[in-house]
C-alpha cells in the first residue's frame, strides 16, 4: 500500500524520519546503499556525500533515499529522484515520494494526515 506526498508535504514527511539510506548504483550495476541523515533544503532533499556515492551519482543520477518506519506497522518514506553532488552534499530533485507498507500491516496506524489520501497500490 503506498500513499503520494506531495512535494509541498515532503518536508513534514522528512521530519518525521531521523535517519534512511541512500541507495545507488554502482559501475558494475549493484546498488548501494549508505545511512544518511536527510533534510530538506529549496524543495531538494540534502545528504552527505561520501566518495562512493558521489562516483554513482555521477555514473547514474538517478537515486532512492529510503527512511524506514520508525514503529511497528509503521510506513516507509521513499524519495526516487536525480542527484547532483555538490561539494560535500548529495541533492536529490524528487520525481517520486510515498508512503509504502505492506498490505499484511494494515492493521497499523492510519497513514499521517500529509498522504494522498487513497492508496495508489
Amino acid at each position: 500500500m503506498s500513499y503520494p506526498v506531495s512535494q509541498a508535504d515532503l518536508g513534514r514527511a522528512l521530519e518525521q524520519y531521523a535517519e534512511g539510506y541512500l541507495l545507488t548504483v554502482t559501475a558494475d550495476a549493484t546498488t548501494r546503499a549508505v545511512a544518511v541523515r536527510p533534510r530538506l533544503v529549496d524543495g531538494r532533499v540534502v545528504v552527505g556525500a561520501g566518495r562512493s556515492s558521489s562516483a554513482n551519482v555521477a555514473l547514474h543520477p538517478q537515486v532512492t533515499v529510503l527512511c524506514p518506519p520508525t514503529g511497528e506497522k509503521g510506513f516507509t518514506l521513499l524519495v526516487d529522484g536525480v542527484a547532483t553532488v555538490e561539494g560535500d552534499e548529495i541533492r536529490v530533485e524528487p520525481t517520486s515520494v510515498v508512503l509504502h507498507r505492506p498490505p499484511y500491516h494494515s492493521d497499523g496506524p492510519p497513514p499521517p494526515d500529509y498522504a494522498g489520501g487513497k492508496a495508489v497500490c
